[in-house]
């Protein structure tokens, strides 16, 4: 059978590329090497709880075209995005604000919280030479040893002297009393979870699941007019300039006989006592009231060929590498490379949705 489209992958970009493809009178194929549908979105219904098994996703935007398009799908809940950190044994509000500064040092004005700030970030004289030293910049010595150090050395799997200042140019620095880790207008969680966008999307397209597209890769490539790629470029290109790296990641996943486990949806380990960057607790992400709760640690590691990618390293060599494979994408006129692994840069949900809404399919 032949078709108008073929989509490798079944994540949030192809999948609405598929839905605005299949409302336009195309015939769509999505393939999907995973078991499941929904990408790095995909939930599984635990004791009555919405775990969000990669990793939690709040979806959030201040446009309000991608709100309305995916609240069409399905409905979504007020929820709020509030995280806090942990540092040997203490309890800190993110992001930065004023919560967190009276928490540090006892400040109770904006005034008196900037000038803590303004004296630690006195020590850094001239243009920032690594991530450390922009930290300090940002946000002073003793917020950068507590609550960001130790965190993104597990997360990178490197000192922060050996990180590019790029990576931190931007710290969200409140001097208000605010929680809210996102400023966007509209904020929120599907009701009944991710699964229900990916039920609405793929409705009436055929899908296959289980299916890697390089495992009969010349079998696909003749089934469609065009392919809508939204797997790793390097892999496509069978890895001519070599791979790009990335970070992966490692869940470990406990369902507990209590109601709660730690009151809210996150907790960030800022201290190298813990290996974990954080632990979820997923039923406070539809507000539940189970009898049981199910969480989540979740460990940062090096990506080795045969893991799951999840953070592009946008280092010099790879951005390198990239441009060489995105080069030769640009030469192929019925392929689309879209997305996380196909572009090798990270998305926010609603930049994606963004996107794909004004593809032309």
């Amino acid at each position: 059978m032949k078709y108008d489209h073929l989509v490798v992958g079944a994540g949030l970009y192809g999948s609405i590329l598929a839905y605005r493809a299949h409302k336009a009178g195309k015939k769509v194929l999505v393939i999907e090497k995973r078991p499941h549908v929904g990408g790095n979105l995909y939930c599984e219904e635990i004791e009555g709880i919405q775990v969000h098994k990669y990793g939690p996703h709040i979806f959030h935007t201040s446009n309000k075209e991608v709100w309305d398009f995916v609240n069409s799908l399905v409905p979504f809940n007020h929820f709020r995005y509030c995280p806090l950190a942990y540092y040997e044994g203490t309890l800190y509000h993110l992001p930065f604000n004023m919560n967190t500064f009276y928490e540090l040092w006892g400040t109770k004005t904006p005034e008196e919280a900037k000038a803590k700030i303004n004296e630690q970030r006195s020590e850094i004289k001239g243009e920032p030479k690594n991530l450390e030293e922009q930290a300090i910049s940002l946000v002073g010595r003793e917020v950068y040893e507590k609550l960001i150090k130790c965190y993104t050395e597990k997360q990178w799997g490197r000192d922060c002297k050996d990180l590019p200042p790029f990576i931190i140019q931007r710290l969200p620095v409140r001097y208000c009393y605010n929680n809210n880790y996102f400023n966007d207008c509209f904020q929120g969680i599907p009701i009944g979870g991710y699964n229900k966008i990916f039920d609405a999307l793929l409705d009436g397209i055929e899908v296959r699941t289980s299916c890697n597209f390089f495992d009969n890769r010349a079998e696909y490539e003749g089934l469609a007019d065009k392919i809508i790629y939204c797997g790793p470029i390097d892999e496509y290109f069978d890895f001519k300039y070599g791979y790009l790296e990335y970070r992966s990641l490692r869940f470990e996943e406990e369902v507990l006989d209590k109601d709660s486990f730690q009151g809210n949806i996150a907790v960030n380990y800022t201290d190298h006592a813990h290996p974990y960057t954080r632990i979820v607790e997923h039923k406070y992400f539809e507000f539940g009231t189970q009898p049981k709760t199910v969480i989540t640690k979740e460990y940062s590691q090096e990506w080795k060929s045969g893991m799951e990618p999840y953070y592009p390293v946008n280092d010099e060599r790879n951005s390198a590498v990239y441009e060489k494979y995105k080069a030769d994408a640009d030469k192929l006129k019925n392929v689309m490379f879209c997305g996380r692994l196909a572009e090798y840069k990270y998305y926010d949900m609603h930049k994606i949705v963004e996107l794909a809404l004004a593809k032309e399919v």
